[in-house]
C-alpha cells in the first residue's frame, strides 16, 4: 500500500469544487439508467412524456456529456500518476 499524492490543474481544481460537478455528479445515475431506458422507448415510439426530436438529443447529451467529464478528468489523473518522480 503506498500514499500517492497527486497535482491537478487548477481549472481541474475549480471544476471539481464548483456546483458543476454536482451537477454532472447527479446526471451519472441518469446516464446510466434512464437515458438508455427513454432512447429505446422513443425508438420504439413509446414514450409519451414529450416528442422524439426532443427526447433523443437530450438523452445523447447527458450520456456524452458525463462521459466525456469522468474521461476527462480520469485522463488528467493517470497522466500526474504515470509521470516519472
Amino acid at each position: 500500500m503506498a500514499t500517492v499524492t497527486i497535482e491537478l490543474n487548477s481549472t481541474w481544481v475549480r471544476i471539481a469544487r464548483s456546483p458543476l460537478y454536482w451537477i454532472v455528479a447527479s446526471l451519472q445515475g441518469v446516464s446510466v439508467s434512464f437515458a438508455p431506458l427513454f432512447l429505446y422507448w422513443s425508438g420504439k415510439g413509446k414514450f409519451p412524456l414529450a416528442p422524439e426530436w426532443i427526447v433523443v438529443p437530450i438523452c445523447f447529451g447527458v450520456i456524452l456529456l458525463v462521459g466525456f467529464f469522468y474521461m476527462s478528468l480520469g485522463s488528467a489523473v493517470i497522466r500526474e500518476l504515470r509521470k516519472t518522480p
